[in-house]
């Protein structure tokens, strides 16, 4: 799991840097069900933050149905991810590639990682955005 990364200078607190990675990393298919995740310890050795933190990320990402963890085995992505709109189904392709596009265009526009997602959650709550 070398894609996760955090910026211990940004307002965003590190667990939730953690679990919205993860969360994307399952969303788009990089992470699929049963894939495991790394030991607390591990992924907190690796980023240089405290394991109470990555225990966090991964108890939000729990509580939401994108993991399950079990003592002996670890963390692992859910089997039913992909059911609650986590994970890469056939017909979500052509979706992940419009983001794909749209996160391209809005970077060569200027925009940070940080606008983008505020303007996507924008539209999201705008009362016509389609349900």
């Amino acid at each position: 799991m070398s894609d996760i990364t955090v910026d211990l200078t940004s307002p965003t607190p590190v667990y939730e840097q953690i679990r919205s990675q993860v969360a994307g990393l399952v969303a788009v298919g990089a992470l699929a069900p049963g894939d495991r995740l790394p030991a607390s310890r591990d992924l907190a050795r690796d980023l240089g933050i405290a394991v109470g933190t990555v225990q966090r990320a991964y108890r939000e990402l729990e509580a939401s149905g994108v993991v399950t963890s079990r003592r002996r085995t670890g963390t692992a992505v859910a089997d039913g991810a992909a059911s609650r709109g986590q994970g890469r189904e056939p017909a979500r392709e052509p979706l992940v590639e419009d983001v794909r596009r749209l996160v391209a265009r809005a970077r060569a526009s200027g925009l940070d990682d940080d606008a983008i997602l505020d303007m996507v959650r924008g539209v999201l709550r705008e009362p016509y955005a389609e349900r």
